[in-house]
Parts: structure tokens; sequence; C-alpha cells
């Protein structure tokens, strides 16, 4: 069964591929994903939910080696500062589970930020939407189909 995700990708004609692995609540990580689907951990992206003080929500893609600067993020999306949004509060706005939280097909469309090294790689991975299976493409085709503001997002 694809995911809504993936049904996105579809319904965009994006082509990517799905790959699924052995997940554990102690293995979330993207460094340990990259491992378990056989990429480097930089082209590994993580989906971060953070929410700013005048904004509220937003999500941000970064790569799994790396580490989201805060104060960036929130120069770039208007805010004073932007604070990670706790894990219990992560399914109710998105829909998703922590560990698979999908740049694609979120409860409510965020504004969505992705570290500009994006843009240069192929294949980029992110959530497929569940815990267990990330999806391969583009990232220039991750940029169209999710809409993302490109900047440098990481310390």
């Amino acid at each position: 069964m694809k995911t809504i995700a993936a049904r996105i990708l579809d319904q965009a004609g994006v082509p990517y591929e799905l790959r699924d692995y052995q997940w554990n609540e102690e293995e979330l990580d993207a460094v340990t994903v990259a491992g378990k689907i056989g990429l480097p951990p930089e082209q590994v992206f993580k989906t971060l939910v953070v929410r700013g003080d005048k904004t509220g929500v937003l999500v941000a893609c970064i790569p799994g080696d790396a580490e989201l600067d805060l104060k960036q993020l929130a120069a770039l999306s208007g805010n004073k500062k932007v604070e990670m949004v706790p894990v219990k509060e992560i399914q109710g706005l998105t829909g998703y589970i922590r560990g698979g939280v999908s740049p694609l097909g979120m409860r409510k469309a965020y504004p969505f930020y992705l570290d500009e090294t994006a843009e240069i790689l192929d294949p980029i991975s992110v959530s497929a939407g569940q815990r267990g299976l990330q999806m391969l493409l583009s990232g220039p085709d991750l940029i169209r189909a999710t809409q993302a503001h490109l900047a440098p997002l990481c310390k």
C-alpha cells in the first residue's frame, strides 16, 4: 500500500524509489537510517517540526548528519525565535509519528524550508510517511514537489 506522500509524487509525475528497512524505537535517527538504506547521511534528510513565535508551525528538512540552526531559521521565517515542537504534538500537527514524518502530505501545508544542499543531490532520501520506509528522489524534484524555500539551515 502506498503512503500519502508516495501518492502525491505519483500525481505530480515525480519519479521516486521506495526503500524499506528494519526500524526500532532506539534507532530512528537519520544517520542510522542512512546506513540501513545504503546512502551517506548527508543524502538522508530528516524532517523537523518547529514553532515560531510569530508565524506558528514551520517545517525544516536538513541532512541527517547536520544540526538545524534555529536562529537562522527564525531569521528566514520572520520569527524572533523558533523552537522544536514537543514529540507528543507532532502527530496532531502533521498526521505523522516521530520517525515517519514526511515533508509531503501533512495535515496542513506548513511553510517548508529545505537545506540548500538538496538542490545538488541525486538521490535525496526523505521519509515516505511511515517508519521503516524512505523515498528516494532527486533534490530538484523534492524542491518542486514541496514548493520548498531553499536556504542554508545547518550549523
